[in-house]
């Protein structure tokens, strides 16, 4: 296994420009385009299809989750249901998502001020508003990573481990996280970064990362992997939000496994192994959906949350005068 230590060195030769993978068309004049990487694979784990270079290594940010989840499951934290489906989440800060933080944290003799999340608004922004028309400021239960970070809390007073330096990559947790990725992703982590939540992050490529999630539908159950790949998927509410994609997703196709991340990251694995993932290199997520719209119908996906998950218009006014569309 690789140990996040010491990744190894990355290039730094310019590379040509990605393609396009979305264009932003407003009154029929295309303003604006998104370039990345996407691979598409088989049922089988074969590159079905691959755009730009997905094998370059990427910050996959939150689409990581899973396989952290993971490494607290096999460093022996019992957690199953929406407890496990939000230790893998990216939650909205919906009133469901805090309680449920709050009772994690209590059960292990913690509270909200052990979390080292950054204060943060709800990451939903029909939440954000009542949140502050309520008078509530920043908090660090609100972070949409608290879930994560209260599972990892839970996990070091299991094992006697220093909760105070939980988030330090040279933590017993983040050397077994470090390699979890590497072992669903078959290859090296080839970076350690910092989260925006704080905690280590490692880089693989998206091939990898599309590997990774298809490991965890594909794995045996009562399998660590796929204990949290069962618990996101029927829990989705708990791992996003009531208004999120992924949530949209895993509920209306049986047996998908969702989950983006930050700076415009996503993937996905289908019931049969099929898997996705992308990264769309400026990060604006504006352009997450037609992307991820399209990348599905490649797949063979036919249901009606692909055309709402893929639907970005654009407005001129109050009217809709343009769309953001996927080009491939």
């Amino acid at each position: 296994m690789t140990s996040i230590d010491a990744p190894s060195a990355i290039s730094s030769a310019p590379v040509p420009a990605p393609p396009v993978l979305a264009e932003v068309v407003r009154s029929g004049f295309t303003e604006g385009r998104h370039r990345g990487s996407l691979v598409l694979l088989a049922a089988d784990g074969s590159v079905e299809r691959a755009i730009g270079d997905p094998a370059a290594p990427v910050f996959p940010r939150s689409s990581n989750k899973p396989m952290q989840a993971a490494a607290i499951l096999r460093a022996g934290l019992d957690l199953s249901g929406e407890r496990l489906a939000l230790a893998a989440a990216s939650h909205s800060g919906e009133p469901f998502h805090l309680d449920l933080v709050r009772k994690m944290l209590a059960e292990h003799g913690l509270s909200t001020a052990d979390l080292r999340t950054p204060p943060d608004l709800p990451l939903d922004p029909v939440e954000a508003e009542a949140y502050l028309a309520s008078g509530n400021v920043r908090e660090r239960l609100t972070m949409n990573c608290s879930g994560k970070h209260a599972a990892m809390l839970a996990v070091c007073v299991r094992n006697g481990w220093d909760p105070a330096t939980y988030l330090d990559p040279a933590h017993p947790l983040q050397q077994l996280v470090g390699r979890v990725v590497a072992e669903v992703a078959g290859e090296p982590v080839a970076a350690l970064g910092t989260d925006g939540c704080g905690a280590p992050l490692m880089a693989i490529g998206l091939t990898g990362l599309a590997r990774a999630f298809r490991s965890f539908v594909l794995a045996e159950p009562g399998s660590a992997e796929r204990r949290v790949a069962d618990a996101m998927r029927a829990h989705p509410e708990y791992v996003a939000g009531t208004r999120r994609p992924d949530t949209w997703l895993m509920r209306e196709v049986p047996g998908t496994l969702s989950k983006m991340g930050a700076e415009a990251v996503q993937a996905v694995a289908l019931a049969d192994g099929r898997a996705l993932a992308f990264k769309i290199d400026d990060g604006a997520t504006r352009a997450l959906g037609p992307v991820l719209a399209r990348a599905l119908e490649l797949l063979g996906v036919d249901a009606p949350v692909v055309a709402r998950i893929g639907r970005a218009p654009l407005l001129g006014g109050a009217a809709e005068v343009g769309e953001i569309r996927a080009t491939f």
